[in-house]
């Protein structure tokens, strides 16, 4: 089992404040290691204060590119999409924001096509910021008929369309995910989570290893490296 370290915070503000200073300063280091930093940022509500608070920084943003981790197939205008809100953040910073989606409606089409797309850019990630949904889910990656291929693809394969099962009843959008091996082939991943349910859900994840019945727990179970957790209820 891979060794968790637990960051408690009092609230979701000190939460934000210290993984927007945290994910800048890997930002920085690969900066100065590489001249260049390429990362990959979740979507949803918990990341959305610190994902502000990091675009304010001083950072020389016209050497970052950043992916999102998954992507609801829907326009980029669409409240849903997760590349329509970083690049509303982060283009105005002059930032490179590669979308995983361009249009497509068909997940198969749409995950080979972001595929392609990926295969031009630096890997392996810098780092691979991550949330965990309540059922467990990381980026898109859910139970479902593409699961087996998000999970256990070949490590060539760094994107792929899904379609949840069941789809779930707030965001009913098919999608595309980073896979697996793209995720925890990156220099440094970091989980960000709220509430005392997740927690629960990710320690027992933690401790079931690679035998869990739940995406985060099959990928931190791959992990070669420790991990961050930074939480408050």
């Amino acid at each position: 089992m891979i060794d968790a370290e637990w960051w408690d915070y009092e609230d979701e503000d000190e939460l934000a404040e210290a993984v927007a200073g945290d994910v800048a300063f890997l930002i920085e280091q690969a900066l100065e290691a590489r001249g260049r930093a390429f990362v990959a940022f979740p979507g949803g509500n918990t990341p959305l204060k610190a994902l502000k608070l990091l675009s304010e920084k001083k950072i020389e943003w016209a050497d970052v590119t950043i992916v999102p981790t998954d992507e609801r197939l829907v326009p980029p205008t669409d409240p849903a999409s997760n590349v329509g809100m970083l690049a509303k953040l982060f283009l105005p910073r002059k930032a490179r924001v590669v979308p995983l989606a361009t249009g497509e409606k068909d997940p198969r089409a749409a995950g080979l096509a972001a595929d392609e797309r990926l295969a031009a850019l630096a890997w392996p990630l810098d780092l691979a910021w991550l949330g965990v949904g309540a059922d467990g889910h990381v980026a898109s990656i859910f139970p479902g008929p593409d699961y087996d291929a998000a999970l256990n693809g070949p490590k060539a394969r760094r994107a792929l369309g899904v379609r949840p099962e069941p789809m779930p009843e707030d965001m009913p959008h098919a999608r595309v995910t980073l896979t697996k091996p793209a995720l925890v082939s990156a220099r440094v991943v970091t989980l960000m989570i709220t509430g005392k349910t997740k927690r629960k859900l990710v320690e027992k994840a933690l401790k079931d290893g690679a035998s869990s019945p739940m995406p985060i727990g099959r990928l931190l179970a791959d992990l070669e490296m420790d991990i961050d957790i930074h939480w408050c209820a």
